[in-house]
């Protein structure tokens, strides 16, 4: 079986085990009046997978699946760094599963940009902004759970070029990024821009929801499909309240 065939066979298996234990909720399923984003949008979807630690099976299939990933797509790849935090028990997971030595960025509270970060290192002291161990020539992947935006990864990536600066490191590179779930809304695009390769597990629009469609109730699926294509026709009451009167009441 060539990779290509076994990344789907395990894109269709980590997916459907993302939603039966509620990582990915839905409108229909979890939560009638769906959610308010970060950014101020409504959703009728939301992925979380920060708890995937509380489901070893999950945890340990999605690991192993990383680490293939890494090794078969990035194959110069010699060290992990999980971005802080979702990121961190993956990797460690990884450096389990798939014998790659592992480390993770800091969490920089209140630090959204690049630039803000390089304003904070100047006041941040001796302190670490990347726990583990780097060596001159090391290949790092940064990991991650999910990507939206590529904001987080570009933050992670200038801690790692400033450790590698600070620890006197010479000829190490960081060029890719790998993550369980892609919404797929612009991060491949940015991570072009930035010169860095973005893999992913499950790419969630083009691959994710298709996988979906047999274990979701067809109105359920059919709503994501249709938020997915135009997030913005979701963002008046009443297609919200239309998504929600699909809602079976007990």
């Amino acid at each position: 079986m060539s990779w290509k065939e076994e990344k789907e066979l395990l894109a269709k298996e980590i997916v459907i085990m993302l939603y039966e234990n509620r990582m990915i909720r839905t409108f229909y399923r979890d939560r009638p009046e769906g959610w308010t984003l970060v950014s101020g949008l409504y959703s009728p979807l939301y992925i979380q997978l920060r708890p995937l630690a509380s489901y070893p099976t999950v945890f340990e299939k999605v690991c192993r699946a990383m680490a293939r990933m890494i090794r078969e797509e990035a194959g110069d790849v010699n060290r992990v760094i999980g971005i802080a935090m979702a990121g961190a028990p993956i990797a460690a997971g990884i450096a389990l599963c798939g014998s790659l030595p592992a480390g993770f960025t800091r969490k920089m509270e209140g630090v959204k940009s690049v630039e803000a970060l390089k304003t904070l290192i100047g006041a941040y002291g001796e302190h670490s902004l990347l726990e583990g161990d780097l060596v001159s020539g090391d290949r790092v992947a940064l990991v991650d759970d999910l990507v939206t935006r590529f904001d987080s990864k570009l933050i992670a990536l200038e801690q790692v070029k400033h450790e590698v600066a600070k620890r006197g490191l010479e000829h190490v590179q960081c060029r890719t990024v790998a993550v369980v779930l892609d919404r797929e809304q612009g991060a491949a695009e940015a991570a072009s821009h930035a010169g860095l390769d973005l893999l992913s597990l499950v790419p969630f629009k083009s691959v994710g929801l298709p996988l979906l469609k047999t274990v979701m109730n067809p109105a359920e699926w059919d709503v994501l499909r249709r938020y997915l294509e135009d997030p913005t026709a979701f963002q008046s009451e009443e297609a919200q309240r239309e998504a929600c009167g699909l809602v079976r009441r007990p």
